[in-house]
């Protein structure tokens, strides 16, 4: 079985690693759209646009499903991309949601939201989110976490003070964080360390993989044969980036 796995750059890794642990898939193809990263800042109709543009890319490698790894085309685009294709497309949103109903028992309990500026705005989290019950929610847009993955910034001061930017107003740790952004699981750790290991993070990769065997009864028993990169600038770089944080 083929799969797709699509984002706007490196973000995306997070999902591939995942699924290539579960053993879903015997070839994967990756693709990032990384001379036009980040879509978080864009507009509905560009998103809409360069997802149908990303989903054309696709059509001669012959892929059997299509994940998108972007939680931004995930709200503005999925039902687009869903509509013009032939092959399941699944998105990060409703399997981040359903890990939260899977994992929190109390639907008292804090929920915090981080992503991009559209995703925050899209209201996708919060919706679903008080569908099944949860209310306590608290959305952040927390863009600027985007850029510092890409340049591969994934401790240290620098994100340390985005950190304090962001979450100042924070004084207890919410019971989960969805990490609404599949650049965001790349900084979990040092996240986690920051609300002092009492925040349930909730990733994308995880929420996928389970929602891919309980939906679409997948099953863990492909070995990986083949993994391609491709980018719409400079491939070359995202390899070497895809290399590193899958070893």
């Amino acid at each position: 079985m083929r799969a797709g796995v699509f984002d706007s750059g490196v973000g995306g890794l997070s999902v591939l690693k995942s699924l290539i642990n579960a053993k879903l898939f015997e070839d994967i193809i990756y693709y990032g759209d990384t001379a036009r990263v980040p879509y978080g800042v864009k507009d509905k109709q560009t998103i809409i646009k360069f997802s149908l543009q990303a989903l054309e890319f696709f059509a001669p490698h012959n892929i059997d499903i299509l994940i998108v790894a972007c939680n931004t085309v995930s709200a503005y685009a999925l039902q687009e991309m869903q509509k013009q294709s032939k092959i399941p497309i699944v998105g990060v949103i409703e399997p981040g949601v359903l890990a939260v109903q899977n994992n929190l028992k109390d639907t008292d309990s804090e929920i915090l939201i981080i992503a991009t500026r559209a995703t925050i705005n899209s209201g996708e989290y919060e919706t679903k989110l008080r569908n099944i019950g949860f209310w306590n929610l608290k959305s952040l847009a927390t863009g600027l976490f985007v850029p510092i993955v890409e340049e591969g910034l994934l401790e240290g001061a620098v994100l340390e003070s985005i950190f304090h930017h962001y979450f100042a107003s924070i004084t207890t740790p919410p019971q989960a964080i969805i990490l609404g952004c599949t650049h965001f699981p790349l900084i979990a750790p040092a996240l986690d360390c920051y609300f002092n290991h009492q925040s349930m993070l909730i990733h994308s990769g995880e929420a996928i993989v389970e929602y891919l065997k309980t939906h679409l009864h997948l099953t863990s028993h492909y070995a990986l044969k083949s993994l391609q990169f491709f980018a719409s600038d400079n491939t070359a770089a995202l390899t070497k980036i895809a290399h590193k944080w899958l070893s």
